[in-house]
């Protein structure tokens, strides 16, 4: 059964508990529990965390804790019994743990460290704490480290401020609010400090200054290493003042032994002193530490004979310094000890050594010799600082090493009552002794002792130093040789005080012999007594004492015999007659000198002072000496407080008439004396005097009579110093008065009560008489009157004691009342009176309600005339808090609704005023105690105060006013954060007490001011005071933690609800008057209804519809409402105000409103446009806040300005985001949109004179000017976005409007900037932009994306893949889909995110100039990729059956039109697609469009030529024809006619006759163009190239021979023809289709798989450069085993360096591998090579379409018709449009020059190239290892005038595919060269072009224009720098492969050869002579050099690549071209 726990009620879990079990509750480490019930091992309870959650817990896993349960029963509530800070501990350290991992997160390391530290010192503490074995002291102390601790952690952290009182946080109902006020201020301060408060607060108004802290230092000898006097040696320290030039401490003595060590063994490690009691002074002081090293052995320490070894002497030895100034900065902030090392310096005289320490530290170094190496002794430091009490608490360790204590010579700054002390400090000065008839000098030694009077030797009265034991007789140090020794040694001789009277000092002389003997030898004594006769100590001075003869065999035994002569001069004065007859004679010619100083608390060397404690042995003389007590010094007095007190009150008593007022003086002295702080810890002493030993019993009388008399003459006398003096010691007059008083009384029973009481009365008229005297005409009055009022609160203490509080209050009344109450009295003046109303609030007396009844009154109208005057504002507020802090503590519930409506009706007003006055100078601290002032009198005032308050107004007007200047005072509060951000519970209280306070005075303004007297003023402020409430940062209680948001709601509920209630029912008393507030108070209250808290937006949003009833009522709309709600929501959205359910509930509550009324349909749209509007700003909002993509906040910015703009026409906010939008553009370097975006803001502006105001960043100017400004800056993000086209036009509207105006200058300066952008176009390079398609499906995209699609430009050099990698990275949550077909509607509708991307092809506006042959490159580049609207990608598929052998009769291309809803470029860099549109292309038609491609290309090539816009270098041209002829005698154009001459096609096919006619035509006319080429070509070939042109010839021969029987027209032309067909229009540049089955294969070490090595082994190095010279296709003439389709599932995907092309492919070539193909890593691995082998070309500008759509994958294996089997060149001039699919490394890294630059003509060839590709570097490849002339065949032709290569042209970029590796033939032993497969490649730097296309067609003449070669019209050159790359145009000939015949289109690519070529027989060549690179493979010859060998050719091996020798065909190209010249 469970049962009910009694005693069990509160645990902590030591275990974690997972709940496995039903009811289980889970609970983690640490949690604390409450426990309700328990059943066998079992608990049931709650989590403190989860109070709500009930569960069983296992008994065992709980430990138990004590608690106090109140409320038994089911609702109870439990606290543990424990120290509250113990409680916040545990709180705090588990409120930090969550933010401590988050600072790990936040990579804030040092803070991360720092707070561990500090939370594992906590959780120690805590442990201490706990443990309960602490003393008090110590409790105290661990709490004081606890809170310093949590402080500091908690200001780091940023969290609250804890207010504190005694280390336990406070709670702010129990005080009054300028408590907690100066609470969080002393723990701010004390966070700062990181030292708790003090504990003991200072006395308020400076009653008493601070002690002065005493200052030690703690000095250790760790070791004397430079010991090398290998004697006994004694270390003296002592500190030395150099400007006094004396020593101000006793001495420290070490004893070491000849090792150095400590000569008792138990002092090792324990050799250390503590010099103490130095105060602040001493320690400004020059201050040093001086150790004296006296050794003790023979008498010269280099001499062994110099007297016997037994006798020892102490002889000096050396000395070293240190100075104390050098050494504080180090030492004085450290914990620890810090070690100097001192040089023990010697001394070179010895008479000298009494100075030594000052020689050293003024560097006399002639004095002196400075130790030979620079150790010494090296000593430990420490500086520690406060009592001695307090240091033995710290330090313990220091004095459990059993340190000296050194004390200083003379008293501390404080003498401490109890401190005994009884030296005297003897220094032994000099002596002068005569010779005695010796010859040399003799070595004094000085001998003292201390005797009694009875003559025995006082035991241990000797101290050498601290740190020894005393001894009973002193030996001085010996000075060799010398008759006049300065010794300067101080002895401490610490005597009992009972022994001192009567004692002397004898001071014997010997001279030590050096001689055998070396006995000492008495000659001489001097003595000296301690006390004089008049009982005076020996005085603190020089005293030369005599010397007297006598020998070893005198006798001290009688000292009577000499103690009756005289010890010195004034002794010798004292007695003259002396009898000569005695037996010790003076030696007049000899003295000897001492020094005293005693520093003694029991005996004095004052005279005066000795004869006033003897006064009745001097009965004439007391009025002398009771005035010369003045003149004795204060630690005399001091000394003998008690005894001096008691004889002036035994004087008064023997005589008052005669001696009563020097008495009172002398009392009034000694008051004085104890306010000094040297004497203020015997104050104490005083008060113990008093109540204890005090006996004068009728001094009362004489005081007040004296005091009175005082008084009454301060109005006369000039002189008032004793006034003065008599006022400041007020309060022990009083004590000794009362004192006195009460012996009295208690004597005689109470007599004369009457007459004391009436002397009383009467001193206090005198008080006021003095207080109200003026001033102003005396100075000296003021310090009496000064120093009057700073005694007078000291006093009612002492009054209380003889009078009730009522009299006491009425006593001060009179007495404050009398001061004058203006307040220019004078500034001090009011500073003292203020400051003696402040300690008397501060008094014991004030804390009586009933004297505070009396008080109050005057009190609060001398604060009420400073307020009004606001003059000591700092001291008022302190008197105010007190006051306060009193009330609120006041226990009497009347009295105290009395005193504050007394406070109400004196303060209210005026404190208002005077916060008005601090707020509008901002001057904080003020500003603070003042408000806590006015919060505590609030907080006091309740309904009553409340009413009779608005009561007492007499007019309207004063409580208007008064109203302002609150609510003017609130909203301050709010608006200038008073208290600062982390005084949560201050900021709290603070808004409690303001929505208290509003909902008392709301009712007044509502019955006020609202019907006839509507005053908007009052009502506006209110509501402005509400809105700034329910806005206030520290009641957002969302933001806060769970467990603090509860103790809020807890304590305060939650108060913006109170006051959005509040604020709504004012609203709704309005009636009428609300039209006032529209608009005004919109922004306002939409800022309140967006707090995140459900009631308050209920409550508010409503207010809405009423706004809009209203304006409706009154206007027939709510434009207002409508414009402003729109203003105020942007901003305050972009504030970060508002969420998506405000946005539901707004809709909601508002059209619930709307519903019912007839403006229905306008409100309904009205809301809905609303919410539209917010739902963007919110997307728009989430895009700025995040760590968003610049593109997601453009494309976001987009849709909201269109918005603006479309929808609900808010032309500024339109204005406003395009600002925002440009601004977007700018930082992401997308200068081209930003000028479009501005250009919006231009077009709505006309040139007009017209002004405008200031607005955002434009200053106020008219239109014209703005509209300038804006082309200027227009034209200029133009001109950064190279788009120059576009400037152009603004350029010319800015020059009419400067021409108009005959603006001449500036119309220079447009027109020249207009010139160099023509110049730009031509000159400087700019790349092509790829365009992508991109879908965005699925329901979790932002709002203006979700399942649209778009298409997006570029950035320069992105290829498609790095495009999805940007997109997938910008929506990191999408996933990527991987086909190209329209998403049906689940993915259209899932909570997901799709993205689909493809590249696609821009379909240029402009065709015109695009068709002029002229027209430069440069500029057609332009057109062909800028005011773009339609795009489109083409898809092939094969129509019904395939065609085995051949298959372009069947494939057809799904071409699908995208047009976008604006043109790209434009504001944002993609726009969304408005139409698509969906066509097939036929397999005809596909074919027509290549062959009219190809011969656009060839007409405007030969055309260029033929004009001389190409100068000199004919290669481009000769690898143009030669692709074209080479793939037309293949097979190219065959297949073509294979497939759609044949009859059954004709027949098939009726409809396409028009169509195959207009192919032949094609075809006659590819004949024609060619003839003219080649004519061309004959004209410009260089001589070595010949060869090369024969073979052209040969070959053209050939390819007209084979269309002959097909098409008989084309036997009539003639190659030499010169002049072209008319171009046709709209005809598009094309390849020679060939066949799959000619792909060629590559030999493995031809220059060709060289370089695919070379890219191999360079990581994808495709560059510009080799994008620059086009593409390398590698092509087998044998039977491929390969469809078209396996072509197209060769193609590059978005994910690899994909190879589609640059421009769209024409019908038969189009990029279409499916996704798995695309170089996913679902790809075959049987594709993986191919794709990359083969480059697939396509037309025009098209990108190659979208290369997803999957085509089926066949393999056939057809064999050979052909039987080349050398690989060709077909290089062109690529079209200058960067592929999507390429990757950026593709576009802009160049293949490396290094391996290329290993011939001669290479070499020679680099100026060239450079000049033409412009300075893109690449990282190095490393070179391969090509035997010299390697390509010296193909070089020939550029060995010649190369360096006079026109400059360099902006090169465009042709983009490259990375090619993979070609797996070797099976014919070949080794798989590729260095034992990898060699990679074809076509990015390095060959400058090998794709497809019988080339670059390189530039002559080497300077040309006469820089553009020339701009003019080639399917090129453009478009990269951003000028390209150095040395890039050399390297030829190799390729023989065109037939599988291009039907896949030739616009070059651009190189695309993978399938890697499932099939490796056929090789066909036997003829014999060659080896190359020089064949050499090292002599075996392979056979093998490699010949691929289709006969016995192979019918083998079907797939997939395998055989790889030919380039040798066979540069052999026959060199045989071709000299039988073309043997035909010629």
């Amino acid at each position: 059964m469970w049962s009910p726990t009694e005693e069990e009620k509160y645990g902590v879990v030591i275990c974690s508990f997972r709940g496995p079990v039903p009811q289980g509750l889970v609970l983690e480490l640490g949690e604390t529990v409450q426990i309700l019930e328990k059943c066998e091992g079992w608990y049931r309870g709650v989590s403190i965390k989860k109070p709500n959650v009930k569960g069983i817990f296992p008994i065992n896993y709980i430990h138990l804790k004590k608690a106090v349960v109140s409320n038994r029963g089911q609702y109870e509530t439990v606290v543990p019994l424990e120290d509250s800070v113990i409680t916040e501990v545990t709180a705090t350290l588990q409120e930090w743990a969550v933010l401590w991992k988050q600072l790990y997160v936040k990579h804030k390391i040092d803070l991360f460290y720092k707070l561990r530290h500090v939370m594992n010192e906590l959780i120690d503490l805590r442990r201490q704490l706990l443990s309960g074995h602490l003393t008090q002291d110590q409790v105290r102390e661990v709490k004081r480290h606890l809170t310093v601790r949590l402080d500091w952690g908690n200001e780091h952290l940023g969290l609250d401020l804890v207010p504190r009182k005694d280390f336990e946080v406070v709670d702010s109902d129990q005080i009054s609010v300028s408590d907690l006020y100066k609470m969080h201020l002393s723990s701010r301060h004390s966070v700062q400090q990181s030292t708790s408060q003090v504990d003991t607060i200072r006395p308020r108004h400076g009653e008493a200054c601070r002690l002065p802290v005493p200052h030690h230092f703690f000095l250790s000898l760790k070791s004397f290493t430079y010991n090398t006097i290998g004697e006994d040696a004694d270390v003296f320290f002592f500190l030395y003042d150099v400007r006094e030039g004396k020593q101000i401490s006793e001495r420290f003595l070490v004893r070491l032994n000849k090792n150095g060590g400590p000569k008792n063994p138990e002092k090792i490690d324990r050799m250390c002193a503590l010099f103490t009691d130095l105060s602040s002074k001493d320690m400004k002081k020059d201050l040093y530490i001086v150790a004296h090293v006296i050794r003790i052995g023979r008498m010269l320490l280099n001499d062994s004979r110099k007297g016997p070894s037994h006798l020892h002497y102490r002889r000096p030895y050396g000395c070293a310094v240190l100075s104390i100034m050098d050494v504080i900065p180090s030492i004085s902030e450290l914990k620890e000890e810090k070690d100097f090392v001192l040089k023990v310096y010697t001394c070179n005289n010895e008479n000298e050594w009494y100075q030594i320490h000052e020689n050293i530290i003024r560097k006399s170094s002639t004095k002196y010799t400075a130790p030979s190496s620079n150790y010494g002794l090296i000593i430990s430091l420490q500086l520690l600082r406060g009592e001695m009490e307090h240091i033995r608490r710290e330090y313990p360790m220091i004095f459990n090493r059993g340190v000296a204590v050194t004390r200083k010579i003379g008293f501390p700054d404080v003498i401490m009552p109890g401190d005994i002390r009884n030296d005297l400090y003897l220094t032994l000065e000099k002596g002068d002794f005569e010779r005695g008839g010796k010859s040399v000098q003799k070595n004094i030694e000085v001998t003292m002792y201390v005797l009694y009077a009875d003559g025995e030797i006082l035991k241990d009265c000797i101290s050498l130093g601290s740190g020894e034991p005393s001894r009973s007789l002193y030996h001085s140090f010996v000075l060799y040789h010398n008759n006049s020794p300065r010794w300067g040694e101080v002895i401490k001789l610490p005597i009992p005080i009972d022994r001192f009277r009567g004692s002397h000092l004898r001071f014997e002389f010997r001279h030590c012999s050096t001689k055998d003997k070396g006995e000492k030898k008495l000659f001489g004594f001097a003595f000296t007594p301690l006390m004089r006769d008049d009982g005076t100590t020996l005085s603190d001075d020089i005293h030369e004492l005599y010397v007297y003869k006598c020998d070893e065999n005198s006798t001290f035994n009688n000292h009577a015999l000499y103690l009756g002569l005289p010890c010195c001069k004034e002794d010798y004065n004292g007695c003259p007659n002396i009898p000569s007859s005695l037996i010790f004679q003076r030696s007049t010619k000899e003295s000897f000198a001492i020094s005293t100083q005693l520093s003694s608390t029991k005996l004095t060397q004052n005279v005066d002072l000795l004869a006033l404690l003897k006064w009745k042995a001097y009965p004439d003389r007391v009025m002398d000496i009771l005035g010369r007590l003045r003149h004795v010094s204060g630690e005399e007095i001091v000394k003998f407080l008690q005894d001096i007190l008691d004889t002036l009150f035994v004087i008064l008593d023997d005589n008052t008439e005669k001696y009563g007022l020097l008495v009172f003086q002398s009392l009034v002295f000694i008051i004085n004396l104890l306010r000094d702080s040297k004497y203020y810890h015997f104050r104490p002493v005083m008060d113990t005097y008093i109540q204890k030993h005090f006996a004068g019993a009728l001094a009362y009388k004489e005081l007040i009579r004296c005091l009175k008399w005082y008084m009454d003459r301060s109005a006369e006398l000039v002189r008032q110093d004793h006034i003065q003096e008599a006022m400041r010691a007020l309060e022990y007059l009083f004590k000794f008065i009362v004192q006195s008083r009460i012996l009295y009384s208690r004597a005689t029973c109470g007599m004369e009560e009457e007459q004391f009481r009436a002397s009383i009365q009467e001193l206090f008229q005198s008080i006021r008489f003095v207080l109200s005297l003026d001033s102003r005409s005396s100075e000296t009055l003021i310090f009496t009157q000064a120093a009057l009022l700073n005694s007078f609160p000291a006093i009612f203490d002492e009054l209380l004691q003889m009078f009730t509080v009522q009299e006491v209050a009425e006593f001060v009344r009179g007495t404050l009342g009398s001061m004058p109450s203006t307040v220019h009295i004078g500034q001090s003046m009011d500073v003292v009176k203020l400051q003696s109303i402040a300690r008397t609030v501060d008094s014991r007396l004030f804390s009586f309600s009933e004297s505070r009844r009396i008080l109050l009154p005057v009190v609060l109208h001398h604060i009420h005339l400073h307020l009004r005057q606001q003059k000591e504002l700092l001291i008022c507020s302190g008197i105010l808090s007190s006051i306060f802090s009193i009330i609120k503590t006041s226990s009497v519930e009347t009295d105290v609704i009395e005193e504050v409506e007394m406070m109400v009706e004196s303060l209210l007003d005026v404190l208002l005023q005077t916060l008005l006055t601090i707020m509008s100078k901002s001057q904080s601290q003020e500003a603070g105690e003042y408000v806590s002032c006015l919060l505590s009198l609030l907080r006091q005032m309740s309904d009553t105060h409340f009413q009779h308050l608005l009561e007492n107004f007499q007019s309207k007007d004063e409580l208007k006013e008064f109203l302002l200047k609150t609510f003017c005072v609130f909203r301050n509060l709010m608006k200038m954060s008073v208290f600062p951000r982390d005084w949560m519970v201050m900021r709290l209280l603070t808004s409690n007490i303001i929505v208290t306070t509003v909902q008392f005075l709301s009712p007044a303004l509502h019955k006020n001011f609202t019907e006839t007297d509507f005053d908007f003023k009052v009502w506006n402020s209110y509501f402005s005071l509400s809105v700034l409430f329910i806005n206030q940062p520290s009641l957002q209680l969302e933001s806060v933690t769970p467990a603090k948001r509860k103790k809020i709601l807890d304590k305060y509920g939650d108060m913006r609800v109170m006051m959005a209630y509040e604020l709504f029912s004012m609203w709704q008393n309005l009636g009428e008057h609300k039209i006032h507030f529209i608009p005004g108070m919109i922004g306002p209250f939409l800022g309140v209804t967006l707090v995140p808290q459900p009631e308050v937006r209920n409550i508010m949003i409503p207010i809405f519809h009423d706004m809009m009833d209203w304006e409706q009522r009154k206007n027939g709309n709510f434009k207002q409402v409508e414009a402003e709600l729109i203003d105020k929501l942007d901003s305050l959205v972009s504030e970060g105000k508002g969420d998506e359910n405000y946005r539901e509930l707004f809709g909601l509550l508002l059209l619930e409103k709307i519903e019912q009324e007839t403006w229905r349909e306008t409100g309904v749209s009205f809301v809905t446009s609303v919410t539209r509007l917010m739902e963007r700003l919110l997307d728009y909002r989430d895009c700025m806040k995040g760590d968003e993509t610049e593109n997601k906040k453009i494309g976001c910015t987009v849709n909201l300005m269109n918005f603006y703009k479309s929808e609900i026409n808010k032309e500024e906010m339109y204005i406003r985001y395009i600002h925002k939008l440009c601004d977007m553009h700018l930082q992401a370097e997308n200068y081209t949109e930003a000028a479009f975006t501005l250009l919006l803001y231009c077009e709505l502006l006309q040139w007009e004179e017209r002004p405008l105001r200031e607005f955002l960043h434009y200053p106020s100017q008219t239109e014209w000017q703005r509209k300038e400004n804006l082309c200027r800056k227009i034209i200029h993000y133009f001109n950064k976005g190279k788009s120059w086209e576009f400037g152009i036009p603004l350029c010319r509207e800015l020059a009419i409007q400067y021409e108009s105006l005959y603006d001449y200058q500036s119309l220079s300066w447009i027109r020249k900037m207009e010139a160099t952008y023509y110049d730009n176009i031509m000159e400087q390079q700019r790349l092509e932009p790829e365009f992508f398609r991109v879908g965005f499906y699925g329901r979790k995209f932002p709002f203006f994306l979700r399942n649209k699609e778009y298409v997006c430009r570029g950035h320069d050099y992105e290829r498609l893949e790095a495009f999805q990698q940007r997109m997938l990275s910008e929506f990191p949550q999408a996933i990527a889909m991987q086909h190209p077909n329209h998403p049906d509607d689940s993915i259209l509708q899932c909570d997901a995110q799709y993205l689909q991307i493809y590249a696609v092809t821009p379909i240029p506006d402009n065709i015109d100039v695009l068709q002029m042959d002229r027209v430069p490159d440069r500029i057609k580049s332009f057109y062909r990729v800028n005011n773009i609207r339609k795009f489109r990608y083409d898809r092939p598929f094969h129509k019904g059956p395939k065609d085995k052998e051949n298959e372009f009769k069947s494939l057809w291309i799904e071409r699908t039109t995208l047009t976008l809803t604006h043109s790209l470029p434009g504001i944002s860099r993609w726009f969304e697609v408005e139409r698509r549109e969906l066509v097939e292309v036929s397999p005809l038609e596909n074919a027509i469009q290549v062959v009219e491609n190809k011969n656009q290309e060839l007409r405007t090539l030969i055309s260029q030529y033929q004009h001389k816009q190409m100068h000199g270098n004919i290669n481009l041209l000769s690898m143009c024809l030669n692709g074209v002829i080479d793939a037309a005698v293949n097979g190219g154009i065959a297949r073509y006619q294979e497939a759609f001459f044949d009859r059954d096609y004709i027949t098939t096919h009726p409809g396409d006759a028009e169509k195959i006619t207009q192919l032949k035509e094609l075809m006659h006319e590819q004949v024609h163009i060619l003839g003219v080429g080649l004519a061309v070509h004959e004209k410009f070939v260089h001589p070595e190239m010949r060869p090369l042109h024969k073979k052209l010839i040969d070959q053209f021969q050939m390819m007209r021979s084979s269309l002959y029987h097909e098409l008989p027209a084309l036997d009539k032309l003639s190659p030499a023809c010169s002049g072209t067909s008319t171009p046709r229009s709209n005809m598009l540049v094309s390849h020679s289709p060939m066949s799959p089955e000619s792909i060629k294969l590559v030999h493995r070490h031809s220059p060709l798989n060289m370089l695919g090595t070379v890219r191999h082994s360079s990581s994808s190095l495709s560059s510009h450069t080799s994008s620059e010279t086009g593409n390398l296709v590698i092509l087998t003439d044998s039977s491929v085993g390969e469809t078209a389709e396996d072509m197209y599932h060769m193609q590059a995907s978005p994910s690899t360096s994909s190879l589609s092309s640059t421009h769209s492919a024409p019908s038969q070539m189009i990029n279409s591998a499916p996704p798995s193909a695309r170089g996913s890593p679902s790809l075959p691995d049987k594709y993986r090579h191919n794709r990359e082998l083969m480059m697939l070309l396509p037309m025009h500008r098209d990108r190659p379409s979208s290369a997803m759509y999957p085509a089926a994958i066949m393999e056939n294996g057809q064999h050979p018709n052909f039987q080349r089997a050398l690989l060709q060149q077909v290089i062109g001039p690529c079209k200058p449009c960067s592929d999507p699919n390429l990757s950026v490394a593709e576009k802009a890294v160049p293949a490396a020059p290094s391996s290329w630059s290993l011939d001669s003509g290479t070499r020679e060839a680099l100026p060239f190239l450079s000049t033409h590709v412009g300075s893109i570097l690449a990282p190095p490849v490393p070179p391969r290892s090509l035997p010299h002339g390697h390509y010296s065949l193909h070089f020939d032709a550029f060995h010649h005038h190369l360096n006079d290569a026109p400059p360099a042209l902006p090169a465009r970029t042709l983009r490259k595919s990375p090619l993979h590796p070609i797996p070797a033939s099976p014919t070949s032993p080794q798989s590729g060269l260095d034992g990898s497969n060699s990679t074809l490649s076509g990015s390095a730097s060959s400058g090998v072009s794709s497809l019988s296309e080339s670059n390189f067609g530039h002559s080497s003449e300077p040309p006469p224009r820089t553009d020339t070669m701009d003019s080639v019209p399917s090129q453009a050159w478009n990269t951003d720098e000028d390209l150095e790359t040395p890039y050399l145009p390297v030829r190799y000939s390729l023989s065109e492969p037939d599988v291009l015949e039907t896949l030739k289109s616009q070059p651009c690519r190189s695309h993978s050869a399938p890697s499932g070529v099939i490796p056929q027989d090789a066909v036997n060549p003829p014999a060659l002579p080896p190359k020089p690179y064949h050499s090292r493979l002599p075996n392979m010859e056979n093998e490699e050099g010949m691929i289709l060998e006969e016995d192979e050719k019918h083998r079907a091996l797939h997939r395998k690549i055989s790889q030919p020798t380039s040798g066979v065909k540069e052999e026959q190209a060199r045989v071709a071209w000299e039988h073309g010249i043997s035909e010629q």
